[in-house]
């Protein structure tokens, strides 16, 4: 489902917090904004957020690019499946888990997340992709070449994973509260 633009009032946002029954997963390609989205989400749906990367690097006690160097990346995604498997089972009602890029590729990973949360695939230009991920260095596959080339490529091996999401919201360049508000009408139709 493709959402609109629209407002939410304090109540109406409080409201639909108390439908969520289940974790809200944003998935999609990196730079989209799933981490600075899905912490002002569930700020806003005063709920828990957790970051799937950074519960990753803390379980392995080394930074993503350092897994991916040390082990590569099936040994990542394996950790990866089981990370996030955690993460829904540990979460009681409504949260918010933001998942790395590759995530939702894993056929294991998808079912369960599809099976077990509210999922929504955030989505952006690559203008938007190639900015938002410029701004810092930690991303491993983009070390392997022309990151504009790197990311189209990505995003178009990966829409079809992603398009199984139920929710689906573009991600613009500009702030994140209107990527929010779109978040929101998603999950309110949804529910």
């Amino acid at each position: 489902m493709e959402v609109q633009q629209t407002r939410f009032s304090a109540q109406e946002i409080a409201a639909l917090a108390k439908r969520i029954d289940r974790p809200i997963v944003l998935v999609g390609m990196m730079g989209v904004g799933k981490s600075s989205v899905g912490k002002r989400l569930a700020s806003l749906l005063e709920c828990p957020f957790v970051d799937a990367d950074d519960e990753i690097e803390a379980s392995a006690q080394m930074s993503i690019p350092e897994i991916f160097e040390t082990y590569g990346e099936t040994y990542f995604r394996d950790g990866e499946r089981r990370v996030i498997a955690r993460l829904i089972e540990d979460c009681d009602g409504c949260c918010v888990i933001a998942t790395g890029g590759g995530a939702f590729c894993n056929d294991q990973t998808r079912a369960l997340i599809l099976d077990k949360a509210l999922t929504i695939w955030l989505d952006s230009e690559i203008d938007t992709l190639v900015e938002r991920t410029g701004r810092k260095d930690n991303r491993p596959l983009l070390q392997q070449g022309d990151p504009r080339e790197i990311l189209g490529r990505l995003r178009e091996e990966r829409r079809p994973y992603y398009s199984q999401a139920p929710i689906h919201v573009l991600s613009a360049s500009g702030p994140h509260v209107q990527t929010i508000n779109k978040v929101l009408q998603g999950i309110s139709q949804w529910l």
